[in-house]
């Protein structure tokens, strides 16, 4: 058998991705500009100009950099750095990410939607109020321009606890971290804070018509919602 060359021997070398290349932009200029915790990075415009990229482009960096936790994306405050880790790390961190959102998602479908079927059949009225709670709180921060992260944790804890299974609730309890991660992920795409509120009102008026089918299929639809991440998209 032919030995390899030198050439034939060496692996390609992966482009990195574009979201890749952007988040090493910005933590480039989180470093020239000698930012620590606490203050915040330009506006959305100013920097998505410096860095010569879309403010959607942008967008999706910053939601990257918000779930490793290097910025909180605060309403009318703007992205404020939480601390600045090395360039190396932060790119390893999205990359793991990246690969783990696909199997957050497949455990969220295996659970939420038997947990929204559960719902409906044990749900008492005190739970229907909690939900619609839920869904009166993140209406007020999408009305308000913010994500609805909130009121989006707050539906999910609500239709788990309406189920009143103790141990699929400790499940949803231990993956609570990796389900923010698409939480944020998902929300910070154009337009989903309104989808998702929409899909969270069709989940809730079948589990108030105590129809367990259409409650499993409603949450089905949002989880595959939850799913469509440009991250996942990128090239």
């Amino acid at each position: 058998m032919p030995k390899k060359t030198a050439v034939q021997q060496i692996s390609r070398v992966s482009r990195p991705r574009l979201y890749e290349q952007l988040v090493e932009q910005l933590m480039d200029y989180i470093e020239a500009a000698q930012l620590a915790p606490g203050d915040t990075l330009p506006a959305e415009r100013d920097l998505a100009e410096r860095l010569g990229v879309s403010r959607a482009t942008l967008a999706q960096a910053l939601v990257a950099l918000e779930v490793l936790g290097v910025i909180d994306v605060q309403h009318g405050t703007g992205a404020v750095l939480v601390y600045r880790p090395n360039v190396s790390s932060v790119i390893k961190g999205l990359r793991e990410h990246r690969n783990r959102l696909p199997e957050i998602v497949e455990a969220r479908s295996t659970l939420e939607v038997k947990l929204a079927a559960l719902a409906a059949g044990r749900r008492t009225d005190a739970d229907m109020r909690a939900i619609d709670a839920a869904l009166e709180v993140m209406a007020e921060e999408v009305g308000s321009g913010a994500k609805g992260a909130r009121g989006d944790e707050l539906f999910h804890q609500a239709v788990t606890s309406a189920a009143h299974s103790a141990v699929l609730g400790q499940l949803m309890a231990f993956i609570a971290g990796m389900i923010l991660e698409t939480r944020l992920e998902s929300l910070g795409q154009p337009g989903r804070p309104e989808q998702s509120l929409a899909s969270h009102r069709r989940i809730a008026d079948a589990i108030r018509a105590q129809d367990a089918d259409a409650a499993a299929e409603a949450m089905l639809e949002h989880l595959e919602l939850v799913s469509d991440v440009a991250l996942l998209k990128q090239e």
